[in-house]
C-alpha cells in the first residue's frame, strides 16, 4: 500500500513539473515563429527569439541570419529547419541571441531580399544592430558573401562554408571578418571557388579581417557539423560593428574533433520552445 501511495505521489510530481514547465513559465519561453509576407520585396522567414525576450523589453540582442543550401530550397518553410542553428537546439544548442532563417523557394540568394527581412527585423524586433551576423552554407554559403559583399557595414562578422561569391567586386568582403571554410573533397562546389575570393582578397591587401581554411578530406555534406559547434556562434560573437578599429578574432579554433563530437557536446538535451503566430 505504501509503496502505491509513492508511486502515485511521483507521478503527481512529476506531472505538476511538467505542467509548471510547460505553463507557468511560458511567457520567458523562447519561441518560433513562420513570418510570411510581412516584409516587402522580402523572403518567409522563420524568426526564434530566446527565452525572456518576452519579459525584459529594454533589452537588445544579437542576430544570427543564417541561409540553407540549395537542398532546402522550397515553398515548405519547413525544409530550411532541417539544419543550422534553429535544428541545432533540437541537440542542445543555446544561443541567447535571435535567429533568422530566411526561405529560399529557388535560385540563388538576393542580398536585397535578404536586407529587406533585416530591415524589418530591425524596426521590429529588439536587434543590436552591432551585433548581426550571418552564416551559410553551399547556396548559403554564395549567399552569404553575397550578402556581405553588398552590405559589409550592416554585419558584425560571418562565416561562409562550401559555397563562393558572385559578386563581380568582391573586396568589399574585406571589410569584415569573414570565416571562409571549404573541404579539399568537395565535388560538389569545389574548394577552388572559396580560393578564388581569398586569393582575390589577398591581392587587393583586403584580407587582414579575413580567416580561411581548407579541410583536407572534407566533402560537400561535412561542413553542416559547424552548425552544431557551440564555438561557431562564439567566434561570431566575439565581433561587433562597434570594434574600432575591426579586428577578426584568430585565437578560438574550430578542431576537427570539434567538429566530431559537435553533437555529443550539445549534451542531446533538447531546447524547449513553443511556436507561435507571432513574437511578443
Amino acid at each position: 500500500m505504501r509503496k502505491t501511495v509513492l508511486l502515485i505521489l511521483i507521478a503527481i510530481t512529476a506531472a505538476l513539473g511538467a505542467w509548471a514547465d510547460e505553463n507557468c513559465d511560458s511567457a520567458s519561453m523562447p519561441q518560433l515563429a513562420a513570418m510570411r509576407g510581412v516584409a516587402p520585396d522580402a523572403y518567409d522567414f522563420w524568426l526564434y527569439a530566446p527565452q525572456g525576450y518576452s519579459n525584459d523589453t529594454n533589452r537588445k540582442y544579437p542576430l544570427f541570419i543564417f541561409l540553407h543550401g540549395a537542398s532546402c530550397c522550397s515553398s515548405n518553410m519547413n525544409r530550411s529547419l532541417r539544419y543550422g542553428p534553429i535544428n541545432a537546439m533540437h541537440y542542445g544548442l543555446k544561443l541567447n541571441a535571435m535567429v533568422i532563417v530566411p526561405q529560399n523557394t529557388g535560385g540563388s540568394w538576393k542580398p536585397a531580399r535578404v536586407k529587406a527581412i533585416l530591415d524589418w527585423a530591425k524596426q521590429n524586433c529588439r536587434i543590436d544592430a552591432d551585433s548581426i551576423y550571418v552564416l551559410g552554407m553551399s547556396l548559403g554559403g554564395y549567399g552569404t558573401m553575397d550578402f556581405v559583399g553588398t552590405y559589409p557595414g550592416e554585419v558584425a562578422a560571418a562565416m561562409a562554408l562550401c559555397g563562393g561569391c558572385s559578386l563581380k567586386d568582391v573586396t568589399p568582403l574585406g571589410d569584415v571578418p569573414l570565416w571562409i571554410i571549404h573541404g579539399t573533397a568537395d565535388r560538389a562546389v569545389t574548394c577552388q571557388k572559396s580560393k578564388s575570393v581569398v586569393n582575390t582578397l589577398k591581392d587587393a591587401g583586403k584580407d587582414s579581417l579575413l580567416r580561411y581554411e581548407w579541410i583536407p578530406g572534407m566533402n560537400h555534406s561535412q561542413p553542416a557539423r559547424y552548425f552544431y559547434c557551440t564555438k561557431t556562434y562564439e567566434w561570431l560573437m566575439s565581433h561587433s560593428l562597434s570594434d574600432n578599429p575591426r579586428r577578426v578574432n584568430r585565437e578560438i579554433d574550430i578542431t576537427a574533433e570539434d567538429r566530431r563530437s559537435a553533437y555529443r557536446n550539445l549534451g542531446y538535451k533538447p531546447v524547449k520552445y513553443k511556436t507561435v503566430n507571432k513574437i511578443k
